[in-house]
This record gives structure tokens, sequence and C-alpha cells, in this order.
């Protein structure tokens, strides 16, 4: 008995050993390859082969008899290539507003094409340059909301103006803030 290992194609005498070390296919065109493939190049039936690669005979010799649909498909793919960040969503309702009613998404897998994705914000490189301040006092000005709690669990705010470089506080103003019902104690 031969191992599944040393198992050839013309000598195979199981052939899905030799169609589980192949590469998965998974649309018909791709079985077709794979069936005319092993038909040329290692002179096999075309009963063999496709037993090989798990196709359907009448698969292989299918021939379609759809139309090529050139004039569609030239026109999704200008249509790609002047909406770049168009996917087939967007491609789809441009063609049907014209009057095509059908067969744009599998036109569209065929034709494959690139579709540009955003690109990523542009950051800041390096370190920014600080703010220049003037060194006098008066010239800048920042302001600020502290808040804390009286013992009695009243809370309060203050907007605080204090100025940049001598670092005093120029204004402390409460901030009025309306009480939640329950939290007055009295």
């Amino acid at each position: 008995m031969q191992s599944s290992r040393s198992c050839s194609p013309t000598r195979c005498w199981k052939p899905q050993l030799f169609a589980s070390f192949c590469q998965k296919m998974v649309g018909p065109a791709a079985k077709r390859e794979a069936v005319a493939h092993l038909q040329a190049v290692m002179g096999l039936s075309e009963r063999r082969s496709c037993s090989f690669v798990g196709a359907d005979r009448k698969m292989v010799r299918y021939q379609s008899c759809r139309p090529p649909e050139t004039e569609l498909r030239g026109r999704l793919r200008d249509l790609a290539n002047e909406r770049r960040r168009f996917g087939y969503r967007r491609l789809f309702t441009l063609p049907r507003r014209e009057g095509e009613p059908y067969g744009i998404n599998r036109i569209y897998r065929q034709e494959e094409p690139t579709v540009c994705k955003r690109r990523a914000r542009r950051r800041a490189v390096g370190t920014r340059a600080p703010i220049l301040v003037e060194a006098r006092p008066n010239a800048r000005w920042s302001l600020d909301f502290v808040h804390d709690q009286f013992a009695c669990g009243r809370r309060f705010r203050v907007l605080n103006t204090v100025d940049d470089v001598t670092r005093e506080c120029l204004a402390a103003i409460r901030t009025h803030r309306s009480p939640v019902v329950g939290s007055h104690v009295s």
C-alpha cells in the first residue's frame, strides 16, 4: 500500500489523496485552468484530471452564452478610474441611473478595480514651537475653573483669571449653579 506522501497524479490509487495536497480552488474558472494544465502538461485524460481536481466534467466543458458586455465593463472601468474612492455600491448607482438594470456587482468583482484608501491624517513631526509671550505683566492671561465643596456638602465653582508672567490671580469670580433638589442643607 502506498503512503499518501509518495502519491503522484499518474499512479495515485485514490484521487482524494492527491487532491488534499493541492491548493484549494474556489471558483469554476480556477478548476477549469487546473484541469487544462493537467491535461496539457501531464497528458492526463479529462476524466482523470477532473477527479484529481474535484471538478465536474460538465462544469469543465461549459461555455457561457452570455454576451461579453464590453461596453458596460468599459463604462465601469472609466467610472472607477474617475472616482477612485467609490466602491461597488456607489458605482452601482451611476449606471443604474442611465438605465443599466443588472450585472454590475458581478462585473465589478471580475474587473477588480483598485479602490484608493483614505490617507491617514498627517501628524506634526518633532516638537512644536512654543507660543512666544512677551515677558511683561498683562501680556497674556489664562482662565481656569476651580471647584470645591464646603464642610456642609455644598459645592461651589470659581472662575480664576491668572496673569501668565507674574502668576498673580487678577480676578476670582464665583459662578452661580442651580442647586440640585435635596442637596441644600440648612
